[in-house]
């Protein structure tokens, strides 16, 4: 019924996030220099945080939007107010606040664990990649 609205929430707040943590890394990036091939081999790079984000909040919007259209085309959502068919009688809205507050949280808390496993072993290759270039470099 209205399940892709708790995704759509957090994916909006994930945004805001986002924007936020950009402008902070674009404020306080260092200067890059050029490097030559040589170097870009041995030099590795963290990816920013931001970019992390972006993960999230990709994951989040598709979801979202898929789940809105499978709920357009099967008549859940209409394009005249209330725009949610459940929310015209007060026994499909009760439901459809369930649906929300079950299959829609665990629907988000899925995809943000996923997420967070996606940034944990993004962060072990980076410490590894690191480990590595230390050890050739010695």
């Amino acid at each position: 019924m209205a399940c892709f609205a708790v995704p759509a929430a957090e994916a909006i707040v994930a945004t805001i996030v986002r924007k936020t943590v950009e402008n902070k890394e674009k404020k306080f990036a260092a200067p890059s220099t050029a490097l030559t091939a040589d170097a870009a081999v041995q030099h590795t790079e963290k990816i920013p945080f931001s970019r992390k984000l972006r993960w999230l909040t990709n994951l989040l919007w598709g979801g979202s939007v898929l789940l809105a259209f499978e709920h357009i085309w099967h008549g859940e959502i209409v394009a005249w107010f209330p725009f949610l068919s459940a929310a015209s009688d007060s026994e499909d809205f009760a439901a459809m606040l369930h649906e929300m507050a079950t299959v829609g949280v665990a629907m988000a808390l899925l995809v943000t664990a996923v997420w967070g496993v996606m940034v944990a072993v993004s962060n072990l290759l980076e410490k590894r990649a690191v480990v590595s270039t230390q050890e050739e470099q010695a």
